[in-house]
């Protein structure tokens, strides 16, 4: 059993409510301090993706993490560098990757990015490891970001390289077809807004791109993420539809297939997460997923006060790789 007590994780007021737990950090969170080093990859396909890497204070580590964001997020958002900037304080370097299209340059290609995109996590990783500094690596994921976290390990496992250990996950949407539904919820729409914003502008600049493959017709009538993935995400990716690419995507059928320690932390109170996204069952029968649900922490939230702008998530992930590595 890997159902794990409840943490004692307690937020101050007023972050015992999980919209203040998720807005908070957007809007109010210092930008932590780190210098990162961005690079262009290429991928197989002939696209490229770009990451920033961030090395670890001794400069000798040889220890690498993987930090992949959510949905519209960057590399540079604020909680991916509250992450690198936590680890590599503790010895870790650390590589925060851009799904394609989100570094703020188009990529080449029709497709961009979704919530089961594992080859290019795959890139990203054996970039890393073939510098030949490390023998230990581990994978962080925050919402979209941990679904492909969590479907990279378990859709095949025997792919995944040798080094790679451990994974962190916080926030993850592992059913996406009840999570889409969740976030039409009025209590939610004014997330569902910035997303479908963010969303509808990349598609605009693919169909500028590739006037006969994209169509804009019925595009700012979109206000929800089905009829937005059912006429674009789902063509230019593979699927029949939107519920093809929720079922084949969504990370929960692949838990329990996990080699290695993930830990999975979902908070009680995210908004955007159903019953359906906290899989108790698969993890009281798993021996390597690690389930965590604390009462508080809103959808990538976790604030902490008088800690110097450090998050409980990056404690945790750093004791709970800790616990592993030494």
């Amino acid at each position: 059993m890997v159902l794990l007590p409840e943490p004692t994780y307690r937020p101050p007021f007023p972050f015992t409510n999980g919209h203040a737990q998720t807005l908070f950090p957007t809007l109010f969170r210092k930008t932590p301090q780190t210098c990162p080093h961005r690079e262009r990859i290429s991928t197989p396909d002939g696209d490229f993706i770009d990451i920033d890497w961030h090395r670890a204070v001794d400069g000798k580590s040889t220890r690498l993490a993987v930090v992949s964001h959510g949905l519209e997020g960057n590399a540079r958002k604020k909680y991916p560098l509250g992450m690198a900037s936590y680890l590599t304080r503790r010895g870790w370097d650390v590589i925060c990757l851009n799904f394609r299209g989100c570094s703020g340059e188009p990529n080449r290609l029709p497709r961009f990015y979704h919530s089961g995109v594992t080859d290019d996590l795959h890139t990203v990783v054996t970039h890393g490891l073939a510098t030949g500094r490390y023998t230990f690596a581990a994978l962080i994921g925050f919402s979209m970001g941990g679904n492909q976290t969590l479907k990279y390990l378990g859709e095949d496992p025997d792919k995944v390289p040798a080094e790679v250990g451990a994974a962190v996950t916080f926030s993850v949407p592992c059913d996406l077809a009840a999570s889409s539904k969740r976030l039409e919820r009025m209590d939610n729409s004014l997330y569902m807004r910035y997303f479908m914003k963010g969303l509808r502008e990349k598609v605009i600049i693919k169909a500028k791109m590739f006037p006969e493959r994209i169509d804009l017709a019925g595009l700012d009538a979109m206000k929800t993420f089905i009829p937005f993935d059912d006429k674009y995400t789902a063509p230019l990716h593979g699927f029949i539809d939107a519920a093809d690419y929720y079922s084949s995507c969504s990370s929960t059928q692949f838990l329990q297939n996990i080699k290695v320690p993930a830990l999975m932390v979902q908070a009680a109170d995210d908004p955007f997460l159903p019953e359906s996204c906290y899989p108790v069952d698969i993890a009281n029968a798993s021996k390597t997923l690690h389930l965590e649900i604390p009462r508080y922490g809103g959808h990538v939230g976790f604030i902490q006060a008088g800690n110097g702008n450090v998050y409980w998530s990056e404690e945790r992930a750093g004791s709970f790789l800790q616990d592993l590595v030494g």
